[in-house]
């Protein structure tokens, strides 16, 4: 029996992590932000996205694995608070769960039918409505909006040419960017107070050959 298909079958104990451990570096030398949606496990590499569904009530949460662990017998994987949150209470404290990988975060395409995840936290008080998403579709329109006043300081472009954006936008503003090419873009993005975080999304083509 291949190996996914055990993982979609066998139940597994998950936990989450998080005050303790916010903005402290993981394995794989990042941040970790626990209103993200990412993952810690003992083997999956890095950046493997995860479909984790609880078992007893059916809800699925799509994370990235950036770290590793959990350190504690008997449990199989570490979720941030943000995706914990989403498929059970958090003071449920562990739940049980089946895994589906989903591929790398690089290599999965928008043309595949995978939920998207999404960068939302600025700092603490500042956050987008929905996002930066780590995965992209070419021709399509990113727009970010936020609760409170935020900063696009610049965009990086995949061939490295960078811009330099300043655009500052209000609650009731929106940011758009329309990616012209497909690669990897980093969005260098801050609060009015000067704190700044880069955010990452990688826009792929889902054109196909004609059948």
């Amino acid at each position: 029996m291949a190996l996914d298909t055990l993982l979609i079958e066998e139940v597994h104990t998950v936990s989450y992590y998080a005050d303790d451990f916010h903005g402290k570096t993981t394995a794989f030398g990042e941040k970790f932000d626990m209103e993200d949606f990412t993952a810690a496990h003992r083997s999956f590499p890095e950046d493997t996205l995860v479909q984790v569904t609880n078992v007893e009530n059916r809800k699925s949460v799509t994370v990235r694995v950036n770290d590793r662990g959990p350190y504690v017998e008997g449990r199989d994987m570490d979720l941030s608070r943000a995706a914990f949150e989403k498929i059970a209470p958090i003071s449920q404290g562990v739940l049980h769960a089946t895994f589906r990988r989903l591929g790398d975060v690089d290599l999965v395409g928008e043309c595949e039918d995978v939920p998207r995840t999404y960068q939302r936290r600025i700092t603490r008080d500042v956050r987008f409505h929905r996002g930066i998403p780590h995965t992209f579709s070419l021709g399509e329109t990113l727009f970010l909006g936020s609760n409170r006043y935020f900063v696009v300081r610049g965009i990086t472009f995949p061939d490295g040419a960078s811009i330099r954006v300043q655009d500052f936008v209000g609650p009731r503003e929106r940011f758009q960017f329309t990616p012209s090419v497909t690669g990897e873009y980093r969005f260098l993005v801050g609060t009015v107070q000067g704190n700044q975080r880069e955010m990452v999304m990688s826009v792929s083509s889902c054109s196909r050959e004609p059948s």
